[in-house]
């Protein structure tokens, strides 16, 4: 039951944060709709720091366990750029920005420990990319204009920024698209990106 609740907060916390962002959440909100008293909340999380903390981390584990997963689903380079890619845009699906996009918006009020584990996520998902990148330069299909490191870098980058302009547009998804499959297109030198 305990690690239940405890999976609740986090679930109702992440939905909150990806929504709203970090300063724009509390213990309220979060009571009011796993329908506990705060003091409930602090039992499982002590602060919202530990709270936070605890939300990237999870946000991460998922994120690797979901690369891995596209990894074991197909060998195909090209597809499991795709599908990265389209992590992010699910997420305009259901009005929520990157979990770590959105905090990091908002760095400089949060937590050192908070910092240093946003920064374990990019450098986390940039690893993951270049690896992929790599390998598809060495296959022969994809095609880079400049190192797998700094396209790594600058693909995250474009994804963080394009689900900024993404969620202020009417069509958040065909803004998306438009900026994204282009990108993609001009990486891959066989088939198109979607």
């Amino acid at each position: 039951m305990k690690a239940d609740t405890a999976q609740q907060i986090l679930d109702v916390a992440e939905d909150l944060v990806r929504k709203r962002g970090y300063s724009a959440f509390s213990y309220a909100d979060i009571s009011e709709q796993v329908g506990i008293r705060k003091a409930s909340i602090h039992y499982h999380f002590y602060s919202k720091e530990e709270l936070t903390k605890a939300l990237v981390n999870r946000y991460r584990d998922t994120a690797l366990q979901t690369l891995n997963r596209f990894e074991q689903t197909t060998s195909d380079l090209r597809e499991q750029l795709v599908q990265f890619c389209r992590l992010y845009r699910h997420g305009l699906d259901q009005e929520q920005m990157c979990l770590c996009g959105i905090l990091s918006a908002e760095i400089a009020i949060l937590p050192e420990p908070v910092q240093r584990e946003l920064g374990h996520f990019f450098v986390a998902m940039e690893a993951w990319l270049t690896k992929v990148l790599k390998r598809g330069c060495e296959t022969g299909y994809l095609k880079l204009r400049t190192s797998p490191e700094q396209e790594a870098a600058f693909l995250m980058a474009t994804l963080q920024g394009v689900q900024l302009m993404a969620r202020t547009s009417d069509d958040s998804e065909a803004t998306f698209d438009r900026i994204m499959n282009p990108l993609l297109a001009a990486m891959m030198i066989h088939g198109t990106p979607c």
